[in-house]
């Protein structure tokens, strides 16, 4: 039985590779952790030759295979030209992520050596440069925990795949203490009246009925909302379309504690009716 999905897992250390292995072993697919690049013609032809059901195969290749890694264009595009449905996934995230991760785990990062987690990722990003350039699909992890990362992967690659590739993340936040760095789309809201000026109000937050009542009750914001949401209808399904994987949608006050916190879970209510998988966090909601 020949194999006619072949999925490649690389990408940089801590984004998630082992994850999304473990998630198509679930889904069915025969996965191998570190096979040897030059041996995956030679395992594909393998399989073929034998009597198994082995048809949906996944593999994870990473910076653990030194050297060999410059043949991997090569090999590639030598499976390419047999009927394989192939893709290559190539997993990443910023550098303040994966330094977490690797902070969280107390591992060291394979290339740091006796430098920093930081030196050894900016190493593996310049060396897995090339294969990135011929990835299929790049999947930016920051913005996913591991639940989250595990839905997307299923929701994308299993063949009882759900609706809506794109994940997006919502975030309120205050200017006062910066803007989000991993902003793609920002809105701000500061032309609104301040609930912070209400007193009734100033100890409450944008989740309080009295401070959503109050936001909603003003015209400037209903117009401005569904001029908000009328864009946001347009540009999704684009982003969608040419394959991005998430998109951080801001949305600022000056304190980040009423206005744009409104603005932010209604918008993430709606987007998540029109079917998108929305995730809404409150940077600075229980900042002074």
């Amino acid at each position: 039985m020949r194999v006619n999905q072949l999925v490649i897992i690389t990408g940089l250390s801590g984004s998630g590779k082992s994850l999304a292995a473990n998630c198509f072993e679930d889904m069915g697919y025969y996965c191998v952790d570190n096979l040897p690049i030059r041996l995956i013609p030679v395992f594909i032809d393998l399989i073929g030759r034998s009597p198994g059901e082995i048809r949906q195969l996944a593999l994870v290749i990473d910076i653990r295979e030194g050297a060999f890694l410059k043949d991997f264009p090569e090999i590639l595009d030598q499976i390419r030209k047999q009927e394989i449905d192939v893709k290559v996934l190539f997993f990443e995230a910023t550098n303040e992520t994966l330094i977490r991760r690797f902070s969280e785990t107390r591992r060291p990062h394979p290339l740091a050596g006796a430098a920093s987690v930081e030196e050894g990722v900016r190493k593996e990003r310049e060396i897995l440069q090339p294969i990135r350039e011929r990835a299929d699909k790049i999947i930016e992890s920051s913005a996913f925990n591991v639940h989250e990362l595990r839905a997307y992967l299923l929701d994308n690659f299993s063949e009882q795949s759900r609706t809506g590739s794109l994940f997006i993340s919502l975030v309120s936040f205050g200017y006062k203490y910066g803007v989000p760095a991993e902003s793609d789309l920002m809105f701000d809201v500061r032309f609104l009246p301040n609930p912070h000026f209400v007193e009734s109000l100033k100890a409450k937050t944008g989740l309080d009925r009295e401070v959503i009542s109050y936001v909603e009750a003003i015209e400037d914001y209903q117009k401005y909302f569904q001029m908000v949401f009328s864009l946001l209808l347009f540009l999704v399904p684009r982003f969608v379309k040419e394959g991005k994987t998430y998109l951080t949608i801001a949305i600022g006050c000056t304190g980040g504690r009423h206005r744009s916190v409104s603005m932010a879970v209604k918008l993430g209510e709606e987007l998540a009716r029109q079917g998108y998988r929305v995730k809404t966090t409150h940077r600075d909601l229980w900042k002074t």
